[in-house]
């Protein structure tokens, strides 16, 4: 009884919070969204949120612990607030969309907090849009300088008991699946949700990442994120039981004892809430992007979309390797490689890789990236050493000079490899000169790796000295043309809009992880690509990786509903992630992949639940084509796709890669159909996904 009388008083009392005097009052442009701001008694600020009349946050307090003064989450005093109102449309480099639209109303609250010790303006801006709000703390200059953050003590108060998807806090890494549950069900689920990685901190069993997708049981969508993440730690959500209430947790700098030092002025990031009645509009907002400044280079005419293959899977899997020799305990600065014995099985050899380049090249692709060409694989994983690569030289196998000269005659570049294994200083002493060999043999992208635990020792891949690292080597990259796709660095918070030559993220669990549950595809358009695209590797066709490399199992997809990820899970930067001879027996199949854009003109959501199921439909860039892409999780269903997105009047012609009824992701993985129809935006067609999978459905005009 004492509890339901406690949400009856709290309900009540985020009902009054919302109700607040005009002045401190904001409500959306269409105005569904309305966030309410007030101090307490005790200066305390707090602010609350409703969505079509009904509240979706309720009174939450705001504030921060320092280390100079103490706890700023009280004492303060309302100096004046800012109304106004912004309006634009801009045009991404690359992106869902050709253009997007920047719409929202603003408010300024001026604070003060004045004590014998202190003299603090602190201002929070809140800007409210018509598919979400966000705040930031705002320091202007002033008599303080500096100040040590030990933790930022934000709110994010539920009404209720909501189903959430969510996975564990952790300083140093999103490679885990999600798991599905009320929100009071989070402490006791988090032990399970726990997966091994080469580096991976888990810190209290009630928190939770961004982004944390929630809905509530009346199928309001709640979406809890950050934007603009700059020089500031990420933040995490824990959650505090029996209150439906989370409060930020930063990630901490090593063992100092605090998580932050910011310098006057200072803006922190966005602290963002999504919230919609329907599912697609989360998928479809660009809220995180609208959240983040405009491009800050003079020049993005050489950034541009990529679709790529790579000499990687076949290490992933164990059939090749990374490594050219086996020797041991060996100095990298002086071991001689000429001299070493090789062990036959580095993928990264001359014969091989020109393979690679032919088939890319006979098929259209743009790049083929290719991993272990460097020295020093043999001795790094999980050895913490400040000194391993130095990203120029080659093994004995690989020619650097004649293999991109090879790949350049076939119309295709290389992508580089840079493997950081965690060491953030040795990567910083050498990246201008890494950078320059790319811009001496012709490559413009690199993929970033930073696996195995962070040095200097104590440090985390997600604190502030990470998050400054991850973009001073994009805007490094930038001085030299180079696009960047980082992988085991933070999650992307909308950073690509300023700097769009970041053109991909791993920073989550990707394909390379082999049996997940099929619903993991479902689920992370909902959450990781909120803040930008992610490098998910999509695009495997045998399944069955026993077949070619003994240790290893049965992956849980479909042909079919991997070539749907090409459409659901938006990204610039695109693989087709297996091998050739595995293309080579389904080239069929393998024309979606071939045909597929990686930039668009337009997005249609068309239908999607988190954890479930999601159809999207996009145009390429420029053009009259259109794409659709379906995945489910492990349950088949048959799904009603309209064509009303499609022009009147005009006749196309479709073609579907569909599951057979047969197909299972876990039995019979290779079944699909291929047939075409014609179609116009009349058209409603059934399609049937199986368990674990999905289709895709390519559509251009008729001739």
């Amino acid at each position: 009884m004492m509890k339901i009388y406690y949400y009856l008083l709290a309900a009540a009392i985020g009902a009054a919070a919302c109700a607040c005097t005009e002045k401190s009052n904001l409500a959306s442009p269409n105005g569904n969204i309305k966030v309410d701001f007030r101090l307490t008694k005790d200066g305390v600020p707090v602010y609350c949120a409703t969505y079509c009349g009904d509240t979706v946050v309720a009174p939450s307090s705001l504030g921060f612990d320092t280390e100079q003064f103490g706890s700023l989450t009280g004492g303060f005093k309302q100096l004046s607030v800012i109304h106004s109102d912004f309006d634009e449309i801009w045009q991404p480099v690359w992106g869902e969309f050709d253009s997007i639209r920047n719409n929202y109303r603003q408010m300024v609250v001026e604070l003060a907090y004045e004590a014998d010790t202190a003299d603090i303006r602190m201002n929070v801006e809140f800007r409210v849009f018509d598919d979400g709000f966000a705040y930031r703390y705002v320091f202007p200059s002033q008599k303080v300088k500096e100040l040590t953050i030990i933790d930022e003590k934000s709110e994010f108060a539920m009404t209720a008991n909501h189903t959430a998807w969510w996975i564990p806090g952790d300083y140093d890494t999103q490679e885990y699946e999600y798991t599905r549950s009320r929100l009071s069900e989070i402490p006791a689920k988090h032990e399970a949700a726990l997966v091994g990685n080469a580096s991976a901190t888990p810190f209290d069993k009630n928190a939770v990442q961004t982004s944390l997708m929630m809905r509530t049981d009346d199928s309001t969508y709640i979406n809890i994120h950050e934007a603009a993440l700059v020089d500031y730690p990420a933040m995490h959500l824990v959650y505090t039981p029996e209150t439906y209430k989370f409060i930020s947790a930063l990630t901490p700098a090593g063992q100092s004892g605090h998580a932050a030092v910011i310098h006057m002025p200072f803006s922190t990031p966005w602290r963002v809430v999504m919230v919609s009645d329907r599912a697609t509009d989360i998928l479809a907002t660009q809220i995180i992007y609208n959240l983040n400044e405009p491009v800050a280079l003079d020049d993005t005419s050489w950034i541009h979309p990529v679709k790529y293959m790579g000499v990687w899977w076949e290490m992933i899997t164990g059939k090749s390797q990374w490594s050219y020799t086996d020797a041991e305990n060996f100095d990298l600065a002086t071991f001689d490689y000429s001299k070493a014995r090789p062990h036959g099985k580095h993928g990264a050899n001359n014969e091989n890789v020109k393979r690679y380049i032919d088939f890319a090249a006979d098929n259209g692709f743009d790049q083929l990236l290719v991993e272990g060409w460097n020295t020093g694989w043999e001795d790094w994983l999980g050895k913490e050493k400040d000194y391993v690569f130095d990203f120029v030289t080659p093994y004995p196998d690989f020619d650097l000079k004649a293999l991109n000269d090879y790949a350049h005659s076939r119309g295709i570049k290389l992508m580089m490899h840079h493997e950081t294994s965690g060491s953030i200083p040795n990567y910083e002493q050498h990246m201008d000169t890494a950078y320059a060999l790319m811009n001496r043999y012709g490559y413009d992208a690199v993929k970033s790796g930073y696996v195995g635990n962070i040095l200097p020792k104590g440090e985390y891949h997600y604190g502030q000295r990470q998050v400054n690292h991850y973009l001073d080597a994009v805007r490094r990259a930038a001085d030299h043309h180079i696009m960047v796709n980082a992988h085991e660095a933070v999650r992307p918070t909308g950073l690509a809009r300023t700097y769009p030559n970041l053109v991909g993220n791993e920073s989550a669990m990707g394909t390379e992880y082999r049996n997940m549950a099929p619903g993991h595809v479902t689920i992370l358009p909902f959450t990781r690509l909120k803040g930008g695209p992610m490098d998910f590797t999509p695009g495997i066709f045998e399944m069955d990786l026993g077949k070619f490399s003994p240790d290893n199992t049965h992956k849980r997809a479909t042909i079919a509903g991997q070539l749907a990820l090409y459409v659901t899970m938006y990204s610039p930067l695109q693989m087709a992630a297996d091998m050739p001879e595995h293309y080579a027996k389904h080239m069929d199949a393998f024309q979606f992949i071939k045909d597929v854009p990686v930039d668009w003109s337009d997005s249609r959501y068309l239908d999607a639940e988190p954890g479930e199921f999601i159809v999207a439909a996009r145009r390429g860039k420029g053009s009259d084509n259109w794409y659709v892409g379906g995945v489910t999780n492990e349950q088949a269903r048959t799904v009603d796709v309209s064509m009303s997105f499609l022009k009147p009047g005009v006749k196309y012609l479709a073609t579907f890669y569909t599951d057979t009824p047969e197909a299972h992701s876990d039995t019979n993985s290779q079944a699909y159909a291929i047939h075409t129809e014609n179609v116009t935006s009349n058209t409603v067609s059934s399609v049937y996904m199986a368990p674990g999978g999905g289709f895709a459905i390519s559509i251009v005009p008729a001739e």
